[in-house]
């Protein structure tokens, strides 16, 4: 049996249709950049977030990056966040000349632990707290961040709250969406997402008007009126195919993150039953609606062995992410060494992400869950 870890056909098939005939509608209207397809998902994801705005951009890099733009940050400036993420976290705060300063994450959540945020900012130098502007949580794999302690310390010094949610939109936060609970919120479209486009693509939700405002003007190369440039910005549209395809997926985002749930509390059955759980240990739920973009387990031991059996079995895996941002030979000039995040260095060494995409059947959860136990029944 083969098991992909995504399969992107099995869900065009069922929306095929909708699919082309809005794109057809952007053909006929040859408006390929703005137009009624943008403002219409950027209203419906406004809605589902419960925002005042939101804010298309050209990808889930480019809404961090014009977030921290919008906020002022600056060379020199330093932004709190976490060393377990994919690359663009850290990266969009380093192409503004601005300073990562990372945070360990929780063991359980992958997320960055708020105690080791405050812990972080009391042992800073007076210099460096100086210099810090902001706060970068991720909310990894589709499970937002502890947010309420780290909300209170932004508003105890009054630091931007620039929430990553390119992987979790419509997860929550007790009754918040994320992207909702910081000053703004960065989503990714890339085609893997549990809301994916055709192509890159991103959006930026804000409950500020003048931050809405700067957002727009920055993403058409800072110009306001046309030719006329207060500021610089960039070419950080959004264009309308793409924003046609994701505003046709939105009206089934919810039951495909009841699928991906389903399918999570397939595996911690299966799991259970099969008495994997003093070998594995699955994702934590922790703060409350998890949306699974995707299902990563902790391997005790032996992960990379388990990898290559499931691989040859026709299971697909991923390893979100083997090595920590803060190891990361372009970052080496701000003197992290190993060790000194010992809780993401762990996830890197012993994740594994398997399938939990909506169209997996029944059996091909079981499937995957018959060969993790035929391995450590080979291994043991």
């Amino acid at each position: 049996m083969k098991v992909p870890l995504l399969d992107l056909k099995a869900q065009y098939q069922k929306i095929k249709e909708e699919i082309i005939e809005t794109v057809q509608d952007v053909f006929e209207t040859q408006q390929f950049i703005g137009g009624p397809k943008l403002e219409a998902l950027e209203e419906a994801i406004k809605a589902y977030c419960g925002v005042q705005h939101a804010v298309g951009v050209s990808s889930g890099t480019d809404a961090l990056l014009i977030s921290l733009m919008a906020a002022g940050i600056k060379s020199g400036d330093r932004i709190l966040t976490t060393p377990y993420s994919f690359f663009a976290t850290a990266g969009s705060i380093a192409r503004l000349g601005a300073i990562p300063v990372f945070v360990d994450i929780e063991p359980g959540t992958f997320n960055l632990s708020s105690e080791n945020l405050r812990r972080t900012f009391e042992k800073m130098p007076v210099q460096e707290k100086a210099q810090l502007k902001g706060i970068m949580p991720v909310h990894l794999y589709g499970q937002c961040a502890d947010m309420e302690p780290i909300l209170q310390l932004a508003n105890e010094y009054h630091l931007v709250v620039i929430e990553d949610a390119a992987q979790a939109i419509g997860a929550k936060y007790r009754k918040q969406r994320a992207g909702a609970m910081g000053d703004f919120g960065c989503f990714s479209f890339f085609p893997s997402k549990n809301l994916g486009a055709f192509g890159d693509g991103g959006i930026v939700t804000t409950q500020s008007d003048l931050w809405a405002k700067t957002l727009r003007i920055l993403r058409n190369h800072g110009s306001n009126p046309k030719y006329y440039h207060e500021n610089i910005g960039g070419n950080f549209r959004l264009d309308a195919i793409q924003a046609a395809v994701v505003l046709i997926k939105l009206k089934y985002l919810d039951g495909w993150t009841r699928q991906r749930q389903e399918n999570a509390a397939e595996y911690r059955r299966l799991f259970e039953d099969e008495n994997l759980l003093e070998h594995v240990n699955l994702p934590l739920e922790a703060t409350g609606h998890h949306i699974y973009n995707q299902f990563v387990i902790m391997l005790k031991e032996k992960r990379d062995s388990l990898r290559q059996f499931l691989q040859d079995s026709g299971v697909g895996t991923e390893i979100y992410y083997p090595l920590p941002l803060h190891l990361q030979k372009c970052f080496k000039s701000l003197n992290y060494i190993p060790g000194d995040f010992p809780n993401a260095e762990h996830a890197a060494r012993h994740s594994l992400a398997i399938p939990i995409y909506p169209e997996l059947t029944r059996d091909q959860l079981a499937y995957v869950v018959e060969k993790i136990k035929a391995f450590f029944k080979i291994v043991y």
